[in-house]
């Protein structure tokens, strides 16, 4: 069986294909650098996230990009023995990011780019430019040889549908030629976006995203035996939606691709979220789902059952097993590259914020802007990929006065996050406080009360997070774990907490930050990053000596593990 999402944490908008017996999901990187995560497989069961091909400023740089805009909704073809990857370049989406200003909600820019490589893991070109009409483009190779872009239509004027359908054009010799068509202009439910094009026994199918991609979400589908339509509507008009099954698991299902076993057998795999049971909010973000799907007589694709509502377990295809090695939970920086499960923000020009070779065996970040910057944000996260987990790092900082900051971060966007952090002042001098950004509260910024450290001594921060319940911790010289005694709201790192008018896609991380705002960019060093997904713990702060308990000797691991208070006590359930 299959066990859904496939893709867990902020995975997106997804697009597969396969290539001979090998498939791969791109999906959506918003303000996270590099772009496009591409994730593989071989069964459709077993995934692992292989590469992310924008990675130079030619290809992308998107400093200034307010939070959620950026890559969004890569589509990923192969044709003429090329992999084909098409993507939006998100400039500006809603407000504008000027504190107080309302207008201007209606101006967007979006710019669609084209890139190419022979193989999945590059090297990819430099992108052709498309167009910037909207966004969600797709690229459809026809079996004439013809190409054709599509992408989502934006219409900014006032009284229209400024989602205002889906544009078809010719794409040849590295531009865009003849005249843009509007194929399908949606249904009564609205928001059409997505759109992915198909060819079946004569017939052109269209799969749009449509009612938004919050709980209203769903997949529709239309076809024509013309290219440029009319396309007649699916009897059903939406194949998958969970909007009228609030009891199901996987919610704000939509955004669908399609994709067939070498035996025939169609797949879709479409975003979905799993909201938190007590908030109903999606810290983990929007993921990846896979179910397979019918063609019915009448030459419609429906779900197996014909229900149409996304699926937590799936039959999986009858391909042969193929594992991937799980990624270590303790990453310590040996090698010279950042580990692949981590990103940053915005910047094409990594070396500016940290580095692996500075202090061999450490990651170091250097003191760069706010925690809020649209630039150049001295900040490196993984994403957070289930509800309940144990992360932690140990610092070496030493502040000189209180705009210089580093610490351990839960992170959504610039207005949504819990910062541990270092910093000195001439009250306290070297000290510990947490901030929090709340973005659906009367107090947006909060503050605990500062704890002194000494000076000249590394510190251990750690966080424990069960759903919506957040705690952090530190401790120095390997000594007991020292719990603050403020809960923090974990729930405001979703897509649902946020404030009017801001866009809000992506999901929640967990990271290491290094902030100078005085501009002379003082560093910190991190010596592990530790996380560890674990079952919900009504104690979560019991689970904090998990991870040095695995790095312990055997002899140190069973002393601990008899105590119940380590990892063995914590892992057999809620505590």
């Amino acid at each position: 069986m299959i066990q859904n999402p496939i893709l867990t944490g902020f995975n997106p908008d997804p697009s597969i294909v396969r290539v001979g017996d090998d498939y791969y999901i791109a999906t959506s990187t918003f303000e996270w650098y590099p772009g496009v995560q591409i994730h593989h497989s071989r069964d459709l069961v077993n995934w692992r996230l292989l590469t992310r091909p924008l990675t130079r400023a030619s290809q992308l740089n998107m400093l200034g990009a307010p939070d959620s805009c950026g890559v969004w909704a890569p589509c990923l073809t192969y044709a003429d023995g090329l992999f084909w990857l098409i993507y939006t370049d998100v400039k500006r989406y809603g407000r504008t990011s000027t504190g107080g200003a309302a207008g201007g909600a209606s101006l967007r820019d979006f710019h669609n780019y084209l890139v190419t490589s022979p193989s999945i893991e590059g090297p990819w070109s430099d992108p052709v430019y498309l167009n910037s009409s909207g966004f969600d483009p797709s690229l459809f190779h026809d079996d004439d040889g013809r190409k054709y872009v599509l992408n989502q239509l934006w219409d900014h004027r006032p009284g229209s549908n400024r989602f205002a359908g889906i544009v078809l054009q010719e794409y040849a010799d590295g531009k865009l030629i003849g005249k843009r068509e509007n194929i399908f202009k949606g249904t009564p439910h609205g928001l059409t976006e997505g759109p992915h094009l198909y060819k079946r026994d004569g017939y052109y199918y269209l799969l749009t995203a449509e009612g938004g991609t919050g709980w209203n979400h769903g997949v529709t589908m239309a076809r024509s035996r013309n290219l440029l339509g009319p396309y007649e509507l699916h009897p059903d008009v939406t194949i998958l939606s969970a909007r009228h099954r609030p009891d199901v698991a996987l919610q704000r299902a939509g955004h669908g691709d399609l994709v067939e076993t070498p035996d025939g057998q169609t797949y879709m795999v479409y975003l979905c979220g799993r909201p938190l049971r007590n908030r109903g909010t999606c810290t983990l973000g929007r993921e990846t789902a896979i179910q397979p799907m019918v063609w019915g007589e009448d030459g419609w694709l429906r779900t197996a059952d014909g229900a149409g509502t996304p699926e937590p377990q799936a039959l999986a295809p009858a391909l042969p097993e193929h594992r991937f090695a799980q990624a270590p939970a303790r990453e310590d920086f040996d090698a010279p590259r950042l580990p692949l499960a981590f990103q940053w923000l915005r910047s094409p020009w990594p070396e500016e914020l940290f580095s692996l070779s500075a202090r061999p065996g450490h990651l170091r970040l250097f003191g760069r802007e706010t925690l809020g910057s649209q630039f150049r944000q001295a900040l490196v996260a993984r994403r957070q990929q289930s509800h309940c987990y144990s992360a932690g790092t140990l610092v070496e900082f030493e502040p000189e006065h209180y705009q210089q900051q580093a610490g351990l971060v839960c992170y959504y966007g610039a207005a949504k996050f819990h910062y541990l952090y270092i910093t000195h002042d001439d009250e306290v001098g070297k000290h510990l406080r947490v901030m929090s950004s709340l973005p659906n509260h009367v107090q947006t910024d909060a503050f605990t009360t500062p704890i002194a450290l000494p000076s000249g001594v590394p510190v251990e921060l750690r966080v424990e997070v069960d759903e919506e319940r957040l705690y952090f911790g530190y401790r120095l010289d390997g000594g007991d774990w020292q719990w603050l005694p403020q809960q923090f709201d974990a729930s405001i790192l979703s897509d649902e907490a946020n404030a009017p008018g801001q866009p809000n896609f992506t999901g929640a991380f967990v990271g290491m930050a290094c902030q100078d705002m005085a501009g002379t960019g003082l560093h910190a060093d991190f010596d592990y990053f530790d996380y560890r997904e674990r079952p919900f713990c009504l104690d979560p702060r019991r689970v904090s000596d998990e991870a040095e308990t695995a790095h312990k000797p055997a002899s140190s691991i069973a002393a601990v593990a008899g105590s119940g208070t380590g990892a063995a006590g914590a892992g057999a359930g809620p505590a």
